[in-house]
């Protein structure tokens, strides 16, 4: 069916848009059309207007599942404030507001009604509905539906029943997320027959993407929120109590932070809700519970002060960040324990093996987000079967993290752990790899093995680093439940005899550790030398799209400041430069150096 007319015009003179957003145009089309829809769109892509412009232009009815009190009272406000007849029925309403939602529905002025799952549930409504002959249902965070989702809600559940004791209804479904195996279970529960399918890309271009092993979180966080004075933003926390800490402690260093989580009282938590939706500036620290469907188009950022729970959670809580299109930035911090922390929980839940296997597979997913040698956009997009180029804005492309091969110390560390046994951790596995004979050590003869002394050219930081990364990769597992510690997985078997290659990334922690190491002898010259070879360094990573150690690694940066070469035979004496770098990139840093000498 082709969009009629009347769309693009209400869509100006109602909503004032001059056009729809990639994606919307079609469903709007297909939702007219009368049929079964289900709509796959990354957040911030306007997945409201396909049910909001549609209820306009067939003057009808649309019922509207929301999972948040907060977010359906925000709609029917904007609603309202668009000249469009929308009501909400929850428990926050005074009797007199639901009478009057149930009177306007009754006597067919709403155009839109806003309701929970669990309202939805409830004893007569659904017979009041049908009186008042809905046109849709529209369902939104559909993959809520699905226990394959990463937010699944049993009262979900009782929808598709719903719909069908509806009758005649068109049923749509909207979520930004949402894999193979969720959109198939959201199909089948949802849908009497199967939904015309359309999924759109998840890629958020505006948004920059940034991990950081936790190393002081209170210090990382301040120094990510110094960047964002003045502006909105949400902090993600694992528990209430650390979102209560967090919000404390960043309230005393001078922000408008606020608390929000389901153990606050209810009018408190509604105020501070509200708060951050209308006001400018304010800092939301919150449980995951917070943003689903915030519809603030202004939050320059979200951190995450723990792991995220998966990749989809991931991404549709940094979602909430640029809904209008304008940068924002993200920060996810990140630990060994964390990682741990998420494996034992999939671990130790009673469910069937095909879901323990996909909730593992999950797992690794983010785990490889974290870890990534590569760009964080190509990484994340991967993930839900897309391509892309490098962004030039994550951590990753700018050159604050480096990546080098790792398969020697992969296989120093991968049989460490083999001849001791399988069943120590990072620290005595470090200890054993550099030559260190703790008391432990010791006692276990491991200073004794093959292994002891092999690998003093890292530091004991790095281990860990190379030990939490292989774990992220599935080369390792926890060797108990009770008492931790690493075994080696068949990955990392096939790692050890050297049948698969891995790539290793060094933490910006200890990159910075080497480069002040590397860097602390350098003269004022040779100094002002190296600051115009990285600014080289980053102009043509820019250009070409590319991450900049790919141009060149700070090592070889290092050596051409102090070696100063001045032809191109005197550059290929550098460390790093080879052949195809030379005539890539060996004019370009010589003029770089002409100019530094001047």
């Amino acid at each position: 069916m082709p969009l009629p007319l009347e769309a693009r015009t209400l869509l100006k003179s109602v909503f004032g848009y001059d056009d729809f957003r990639p994606g919307q145009a079609e469903i709007v089309a297909a939702v007219l059309d009368g049929g079964p829809v289900l709509a796959v769109m990354p957040t911030g892509s306007g997945k409201s207007m396909c049910y909001q412009l549609p209820a306009i232009i067939e003057d009808a009815l649309t019922v509207v599942v929301s999972p948040l009190i907060a977010l359906m009272r925000d709609q029917v406000q904007q609603m309202r404030a668009l000249g469009i007849s929308a009501a909400t029925l929850n428990s926050m309403n005074s009797p007199q507001e639901n009478d009057d939602a149930r009177r306007a529905m009754r006597e067919g002025e709403l155009r839109l009604l806003f309701i929970s799952p669990e309202r939805l549930a409830m004893d007569g409504l659904v017979a009041e509905l049908r009186r008042a002959n809905p046109r849709r249902l529209a369902i939104d965070e559909a993959h809520c539906v699905s226990e394959w989702g990463h937010d699944f809600r049993p009262e979900y559940r009782e929808i598709g029943r719903a719909a069908e004791a509806l009758g005649d209804i068109q049923v749509i479904g909207l979520t930004a997320t949402a894999d193979a195996a969720t959109r198939e279970d959201v199909a089948r529960r949802l849908f009497p027959s199967p939904p015309q399918l359309f999924l759109h890309s998840f890629d958020r271009p505006n948004i920059a993407l940034n991990f950081a092993l936790k190393d002081q979180p209170r210090r990382q966080l301040s120094g990510f929120l110094e960047r964002h004075k003045g502006e909105s933003g949400i902090i993600y926390c694992s528990s209430r109590k650390r979102t209560e800490e967090f919000a404390a402690y960043f309230a005393e260093q001078g922000y408008d932070a606020l608390t929000y989580h389901a153990g606050l009282e209810q009018e408190t938590r509604n105020r501070n809700g509200d708060r951050f939706l209308r006001e400018d500036g304010v800092i939301a620290v919150a449980t995951i519970a917070f943003g689903m469907g915030v519809n603030k188009p202004d939050v320059r950022f979200v951190a995450h002060a723990d792991m995220p729970s998966s990749v989809e959670s991931y991404y549709q809580e940094i979602g909430r960040a640029g809904r209008d299109g304008l940068p924002a930035d993200t920060l996810t911090l990140y630990s060994l324990d964390d990682m741990a922390f998420r494996r034992r929980q999939i671990d130790e839940k009673q469910i069937g093996e095909e879901r323990r296997r996909i909730e593992q597979d999950r797992f690794s997913a983010l785990a490889t987000l974290c870890e990534t040698p590569r760009c964080r956009r190509q990484t994340l997009l991967a993930y839900f079967a897309e391509e892309a180029p490098a962004c030039g804005r994550c951590d990753v492309c700018q050159g604050k993290v480096a990546v080098f091969d790792g398969a020697i110390p992969a296989q120093k560390a991968l049989s460490a752990v083999y001849r001791t046994g399988q069943r120590f951790g990072a620290g005595h596995l470090a200890d054993v790899l550099r030559g260190e004979a703790s008391d432990t050590v010791r006692r276990h003869g491991h200073d004794a093995i093959k292994t002891f002394g092999a690998g003093k050219e890292h530091s004991k930081a790095e281990w860990s680093s190379i030990l939490r990364q292989l774990f992220a990769a599935g080369a390792l597992q926890t060797a108990s439940a009770e008492h931790g510690g690493f075994a080696l997985t068949p990955k990392g078997e096939d790692i050890l005899f050297g049948r698969a290659a891995i790539l290793l990334r060094s933490d910006p922690a200890t990159k910075r550790e080497r480069r002040k190491q590397d860097t602390e002898h350098l003269d004022e010259v040779t100094d002002r030398i190296l600051t115009a070879l990285k600014r080289k360094r980053r102009e043509l990573a820019q250009a070409e799209g590319v991450p900049a150690y790919v141009i060149f690694a700070d090592r070889t940066l290092i050596d051409m400041a102090e070696k100063r070469p001045a032809t191109l035979d005197e550059m290929l004496a550098v460390h790093g430069v080879g052949e195809r770098k030379l005539a890539q990139y060996g004019d370009a840093f010589l003029e770089a150096l002409e100019q530094a000498l001047r």
